[in-house]
């Protein structure tokens, strides 16, 4: 797939609020400074589309964009360690949860995981919460131009041993990197797939 056109289609708290126009919708998340926003600009060709920032927890809002006219593509705020309040990540956590439950068009959740370390504890209870709802979801290992070859192998090999202690089937899975654009076509084909 190749996305001729990106444009911010508005943000929202609630599913309640989000654009009226009735879209299959992509969404991505993952923790805190995980490179989420970087990855979207890069599947979109556009440096400027999501706000990139050196500091976690910077995206408060669900944002969409309308891809090519036909789907959106949906940034969630991140999990995790942004330094927030605790009543403004529980905020977060049911903004988040209620589009994750309740976003009739959501037609798969992307969740981001740092291809430099071992799948954290955060990640795994999030993604088992997917499995209890029957949220449909893939993985995407991210800055996977920040090891060399055989270290990201290793490490993506000991992320699904880990994850296969909980799951009898893993999700389907890609590697990214933003810097390189590594994982553009393989990402863009799969959601190619449901649309």
């Amino acid at each position: 797939m190749r996305i001729t056109e990106a444009k911010f289609a508005g943000s929202s708290t609630r599913v309640s609020m989000k654009p009226a126009r009735k879209l299959p919708e992509f969404a991505f998340i993952g923790r805190s400074n995980v490179g989420k926003s970087s990855l979207i600009n890069m599947l979109c060709g556009n440096r400027k589309l999501a706000k990139t920032s050196s500091t976690p927890g910077k995206t408060k809002l669900i944002n969409h964009f309308l891809i090519n006219d036909s789907w959106y593509l949906v940034d969630l705020p991140g999990y995790g360690f942004a330094k927030i309040s605790k009543d403004a990540r529980e905020e977060l956590r049911k903004m988040i949860n209620d589009y994750i439950l309740n976003s009739g068009e959501m037609v798969l959740l992307f969740v981001l995981v740092d291809s430099r370390h071992d799948i954290q504890k955060i990640d795994l209870d999030f993604i088992s919460g997917l499995g209890e709802n029957g949220v449909p979801f893939a993985i995407i290992f991210t800055k996977g131009d920040k090891l060399g070859p055989n270290a990201l192998k290793a490490q993506i090999e000991k992320d699904k041993a880990i994850l296969s202690e909980q799951w009898e089937e893993l999700p389907p899975m890609f590697v990214s990197s933003a810097e390189t654009g590594a994982g553009r076509e393989e990402i863009l084909d799969y959601i190619q797939n449901y649309i």
